[in-house]
């Protein structure tokens, strides 16, 4: 997905009604060029939710020119459930995955792709997993992916750990379930760290933990990322992340005793 200078997202209008319903689970999803996935998608996130969760749909559209957007609309009109955010210009996934987090109205945001490998059937035990932690992030034991892209993100994520300074079996699995005050302190303002997220969350003193999902076959649409197309951006993103843990100050605030306020 290339990426170019972010524009403001065009965000379909909110009631105030709405506003103040409680939603419990946001569900965020990218979308370039899917189509055919939109529908699986809402009808799989019903399947897995029903009406047992108060939860929300952000669909977030990168500048789709296959038709996406009408899909979008028309899965609005017969669901309140589902919100759309607009990208006059395709801008990258980054962009898109700050879109919906900053437009979420839920305690809890869980990102996703749109093209239904990611499966949120995962999500409830994600949601039992969370306890105290500020996020769970997926990884994917068995990826229906050839044996090329496999090798590749093996080999990328054994680099990124080691250049971080992290531990994160499968920093490209978008499935990721976050308190949605935590994540937004990530700096996603920057192309290419959605990849880094569970990163910067740890660099910020978050408590992250992993947990094993699925992973299917794309069913529809094209992938929108080879190896060649994101090797060395994603190399570069990481010296980025890598300069940023070395820039990170907390402040070293000591409370007196005085200063304590007395019940």
């Amino acid at each position: 997905m290339p990426a170019r200078t972010s524009p403001e997202p065009q965000v379909e209008p909110v009631s105030r009604d709405q506003r103040t319903d409680t939603v419990e689970l946001s569900l965020v999803a990218p979308v370039y060029n899917e189509k055919d996935n939109l529908g699986p998608l809402y009808r799989r996130v019903c399947e897995v939710f029903g009406d047992r969760t108060r939860w929300e749909l952000v669909l977030v559209d990168d500048g789709s020119t296959d038709g996406s957007t009408g899909v979008m609309k028309e899965l609005r009109r017969n669901d309140p459930r589902v919100r759309c955010v607009f990208f006059a210009r395709n801008c990258g996934q980054t962009s898109a995955m700050r879109a919906g987090i900053e437009n979420a109205r839920a305690p809890l945001v869980a990102t996703l792709d749109a093209d239904m490998q990611n499966d949120p059937a995962d999500l409830p035990k994600m949601l039992e997993l969370l306890g105290d932690a500020d996020a769970v992030v997926g990884w994917r034991m068995k990826r229906n992916d050839d044996f090329v892209r496999r090798a590749s993100s093996k080999i990328a994520n054994a680099i990124r750990n080691w250049l971080s300074h992290d531990q994160i079996r499968d920093t490209g699995c978008s499935l990721k379930l976050f308190r949605t005050a935590a994540i937004r302190q990530v700096p996603l303002h920057f192309e290419g760290m959605h990849r880094f997220m569970p990163t910067l969350m740890r660099y910020l003193g978050f408590k992250v933990l992993e947990h094993p999902v699925s992973h299917h076959p794309r069913r529809a649409g094209v992938s929108k990322y080879g190896v060649a197309n994101r090797a060395l951006r994603a190399l570069r993103d990481l010296f980025a992340v890598r300069w940023m843990r070395t820039r990170i100050r907390k402040l070293p605030i000591v409370v007196e005793e005085s200063d304590v306020r007395r019940a």
